[in-house]
This record gives C-alpha cells, structure tokens and sequence, in this order.
C-alpha cells in the first residue's frame, strides 16, 4: 500500500460496490479509521438504488483479514488505560451488527486468513464465500482475551459442540469445516474466486455462484464430532479437559494439549459466554455481552501478556495469571459480565 492510499478502498463496479481492506503489510488488520470508512460506505449504498450488492475482500496475498489491530490496542492500555479501544470496540460491533441487517446482500471473500475481526466483517454476511485457502478461526484464548465480533453468536449456534471445540482451542478450520460451522455458506475454488467476483458486477450472487460455486475439499470436523460432543458437553473447563485426556484419540489429546496453553481465565469467562449466548435471541444481544467481555478483559493482566509473548515479542510463552484454571475464581469470571463503568454498548434488539 502507498501511503496516499486510504486502509479501505471504497468503489463502486456495475451493479456492486466494492470494499476492499487495504492494510495487506497488517494482513488487513481493522483499526478505528477502517471501521469507520466500511460504516459509511454501507449507509451511502444502502440508499444508492444503482447498487444492488456489496462485494468485501482483502489486498494482499494472505488473506481477508487477521483481526483487530491488536497492536494498536496493547499499546492503547499500555499509555492510556484502554479508553480509546472501548471506543474502537463499540464502533465495530455496531458494523457487525449491520452488517447481519443489512438490506442488501453483502458478499464476503473469505479467501486466506479470516480470524477474530475478520469473521466479525465477514461471517455476518449474507453471502459467505471461502476457499481451499481459509483459515477462519476465533484465537482470543491465545492472547488473554474473549471471542468477540459476535463470535460467540456465531459459534454457540454451530452444531452440537463444534463451536466450544473451536472456541477453546483457538484453532482455524478449512472451508469445509468453516461451512459446517456455520461460519461460510459456499465454496468457491481460489483460482476461481476472481472470475467470480467480477461476475457479481454483472449478475445476481446466486448466478455467479450458479456459475462458480463447487464442493469443497473434505474437512476434518464431522468425523471427530462424536467425540467433541461427548467431551465439550459440560460447562466445566476443568472437565472438558479430563474427557479430553481420557478420550484416548490422538485428535482429543492434541486438542486437550492445546487448550492447556490458554489463558486459563479467557477459557473460563469463554465458556461461559458461550453457554449464555445459547440462550440469547438475537445477534445484537451477544454483542452487548461480548462488548462487556471485552472491556473487562482491559484490566486482566493476561490481555497484555498474551499480546507480548503472541504479537509483541513473539516468545510464544505467556505468563498467565492466575495460572491454573483452579485459581481463576468465579468472582472473576462474572466480573468480565458486569457493566463496565463507562457504560454498556446498548445496541438496540430486534422485535
């Protein structure tokens, strides 16, 4: 990107407009100036009658997105508390959110890596389009923090357990599982994905997908569901571990070992999201509850050292504190459900 150019390019092209995140040397990370120029984009064409679709994608070669900028983030607690990362979060579920209402279809090319931020940008879409190069993954747990963008909607709906499996081990899925997941609708092969988006300057999405849509390559998710199911039907992460462990599959031991390197309090307070948002009703109530989450996590000394050892000085040996899931208390976990004192992010709820 030359510096002229802004983070998202904004056009329109036939019958579409065209968002592009344009940050490819951040892997498209969002910051605060990219939520705002997708917001105002989407509020311009939902009134233009000359667009009938938007069209989101990533520059680079490597993927959509990767996220917030979390960056930017560790660096706003470090100097001022995290004030203005409230203010980054709230502005973006805000986009999640229209983005699920929004009255046109809005495409998403989730080619490459799509994780955290990225989902939040893309997996409310209407039109979820992946490729045999996706990785789409929610990795809060890795670095101190709670899934967000309305990750835990989206996971807490897909079938059986395979959204608490995703949510605890902070691993990415392929096409096939990210559609399983209920993550991405369709799946439309890489070398194909740009003929198809110039398609949708001329067609309909389902005639371009007619066109250019196929299976995709098998995933992994649907032979391991019986033993996924069995493990994560519990809302104790202490015993989900001991299942995991005793399962005696390679597949659940690999999976036990790697939800022992979270953060032992982003897992519990995740789990617990979880199984709450099971019972919400609507998008716009998740992300209520995830913006409290988030905040909270603003406070927890592991946010900080997961983005040192993951991000900052890439050591991949975090200090979580507490250190065991044992010495996490339940005090602690509410705290993260508590209204933070400056306020809850109030989005409105469907009637």
């Amino acid at each position: 990107m030359s510096p002229i150019e802004p983070p998202v390019l904004v056009g329109t092209d036939g019958r579409v407009g065209r968002l592009v995140l344009n940050r490819p040397q951040a892997l498209n990370a969002l910051n605060r100036e990219m939520v705002d120029l997708l917001s105002e984009a989407l509020d311009a064409w939902e009134r233009d009658e000359r667009v009938a679709a938007v069209v989101l994608s990533g520059a680079g070669e490597r993927g959509l997105c990767a996220g917030g900028d979390i960056r930017g983030i560790h660096e706003d607690v470090r100097r001022g508390g995290g004030a203005e990362s409230a203010r980054f979060w709230a502005a973006e579920y805000r986009l999640n959110a229209r983005i699920a209402r929004y009255s046109k279809p809005y495409v998403a090319l989730m080619d490459g890596v799509v994780m955290g931020g990225g989902v939040g940008v893309s997996a409310h879409g209407g039109v979820r389009v992946v490729t045999e190069r996706a990785k789409v993954a929610m990795p809060e747990t890795g670095i101190g923090f709670v899934p967000d963008v309305g990750g835990t909607w989206l996971l807490s709906r897909a079938p059986g357990e395979l959204g608490t499996h995703l949510a605890l081990t902070a691993g990415p899925v392929g096409a096939a599982d990210a559609i399983l997941c209920g993550l991405a609708d369709h799946f439309v092969p890489a070398d194909r994905l740009a003929d198809f988006a110039a398609a949708l300057a001329d067609v309909p999405p389902a005639a371009a997908l007619a066109r250019y849509a196929a299976p995709p390559p098998a995933g992994e998710l649907a032979g391991h569901r019986a033993w996924i199911d069995d493990c994560y039907s519990t809302d104790s992460v202490t015993e989900i571990l001991r299942r995991l462990r005793e399962h005696g599959g390679t597949a659940a031991k690999e999976a036990a070992a790697a939800i022992e390197t979270r953060s032992p309090t982003s897992l519990k307070v995740t789990l617990a999201a979880l199984r709450r948002a099971r019972g919400l009703s609507w998008l716009e109530e998740a992300l209520n509850q995830e913006y409290r989450t988030s905040v909270a996590t603003l406070s927890s000394p592991d946010f900080a050292e997961g983005v040192r050892a993951q991000i900052i000085d890439k050591d991949r040996r975090p200090r979580w504190s507490p250190a065991t899931l044992d010495a996490v208390s339940e005090a602690e976990v509410a705290r993260h459900f508590a209204a933070p004192e400056s306020g809850d992010l109030g989005l409105g709820v469907r009637t």
